[in-house]
């Protein structure tokens, strides 16, 4: 009866479409690259984008255990488009570069032609929460 919650069986759908919960969910926790801007692309609803860090650590050598060994270290970089019309709006007003930030959201793959005509593929994560974790970042833009 549980597994009837997440899995619709043909006989509860039309045709054979079968019907199945999914999930497109991501979560980060990093500082932002620059400061917010604010887009409207053809008279659609505006949306604020900017960039997040995270990295991510280990160590290389004899032992991961011991104090031997290089730190190696990776950094990712991630644009982050906020729509949500509250959330849009103080994201943009206070984030500023440097501020410590966990971000929620979905991913998205898209597809956009540039200003020589390529076509160029884009990964962006949707966010629908942003948590403020630092002061550092948050100050009123002037």
């Amino acid at each position: 009866q549980v597994l009837r919650q997440f899995v619709r069986h043909e006989s509860d759908t039309v045709g054979s479409l079968v019907l199945e919960r999914s999930m497109n969910r991501v979560q980060l926790l990093g500082r932002v690259g620059q400061d917010p801007i604010m887009r409207q692309v053809d008279g659609k609803n505006p949306v604020t984008i900017f960039s997040l860090a995270t990295n991510e650590m280990w160590r290389t050598g004899e032992s991961e255990v011991t104090q031997g060994g290089d730190i190696s270290q990776k950094t990712t970089w991630h644009r982050i488009s906020v729509f949500r019309p509250g959330l849009r709006d103080v994201t943009y007003q206070y984030v500023k570069k440097g501020a410590r930030l966990y971000v929620e959201g979905k991913i998205d793959y898209g597809e956009y032609t540039d200003k020589n005509n390529v076509r160029r593929q884009a990964t962006t994560i949707i966010a629908d929460n942003v948590i403020f974790l630092s002061d550092g970042g948050m100050r009123e833009k002037v």
